[in-house]
């Protein structure tokens, strides 16, 4: 992985991390979750909670009881979200408790993600209704903070994440859809879904019908292909399935032969779908 300075655009901001593609899911999909995470030793040793957005539009916050929690989606990169996420992780680390910490309005200097957390410490997501985790379990909730977290809650795409398989995301909107984040390259994804929708297996074989593979989009440097689901599935209907389609996209990922016509087809039909998330 190379190395980048403070003014430097780095496509793959999370590159290197445990999770990578959980870390890209909780940035671009997940609308509440947390993970905890360790700085060094050099930082402090100290457990810090991920999550996917603070009130406020806060980037940090160091909880009166002493947690520290970082929002990844709480800073608009200035080109390495990494090193933005650092600056506010060690701001934050060495704030008061009960301080917030906004993103910040320029580049940073300092040290990467990479540099600042325990590598070897893996990075699992709980997804979460609410937002209750913005609140020291210890202090007194009023009806203000109540109605506050209801009322974020209410407004929260129904999530869940798969078991079966890694990184791949259930949720409902207008429709269910299973959004999964991938560790690959760009274009070996592409090519292993063209390869199996040339052969009419992209989809998933649920109870309900078919899950159709809709497309793909880009987010923090990784693709997140997206199948909609049929009405009323549930993130429990997928678990198989999603079993099933992962064997199926790995043997395809295995094949490095050139791709035949109808494949060629295809993936020119899933390039001019794709949509890129900055």
């Amino acid at each position: 992985m190379a190395k980048s300075s403070a003014t430097d655009f780095v496509l793959r901001p999370f590159e290197g991390l445990p999770g990578e593609p959980d870390w890209v899911a909780m940035r671009e999909i997940v609308p509440s979750a947390t993970a905890t995470v360790r700085t060094t030793a050099e930082h402090g040793g100290r457990d810090v909670l991920v999550v996917t957005i603070l009130p406020g539009g806060f980037a940090g916050m160091h909880r009166p009881d002493g947690t520290v929690l970082l929002a990844v989606q709480g800073v608009l990169s200035t080109g390495d979200l990494s090193r933005d996420l650092a600056s506010v992780l060690l701001e934050t680390l060495d704030a008061e408790p009960g301080t917030a910490v906004p993103a910040p309005a320029t580049p940073s200097d300092g040290p990467r993600l990479q540099e600042v957390l325990d590598l070897s410490v893996p990075f699992e997501v709980t997804v979460h209704d609410g937002y209750d985790y913005w609140v020291d379990a210890s202090a007194e909730r009023t009806d203000d903070v109540n109605e506050s977290l209801a009322e974020a809650a209410e407004a929260t795409i129904p999530t869940v994440r798969l078991t079966s398989v890694e990184h791949a995301y259930w949720c409902q909107m207008s429709r269910e859809f299973l959004r999964w984040a991938r560790p690959e390259p760009e274009d070996q994804v592409v090519d292993a879904i063209a390869r199996l929708h040339a052969r009419r297996e992209s989809a998933l074989q649920l109870p309900g019908g078919e899950g159709r593979f809709l497309g793909m989009f880009r987010a923090s440097g990784l693709v997140v292909p997206v199948w909609e689901l049929p009405a009323g599935t549930e993130a429990s209907d997928v678990e198989q399935p999603a079993v099933q389609l992962a064997e199926r996209l790995d043997a395809a990922l295995a094949v490095d032969a050139p791709l035949d016509a109808n494949e060629r087809r295809a993936r020119a039909g899933i390039v001019s779908r794709q949509v890129t998330l900055r």
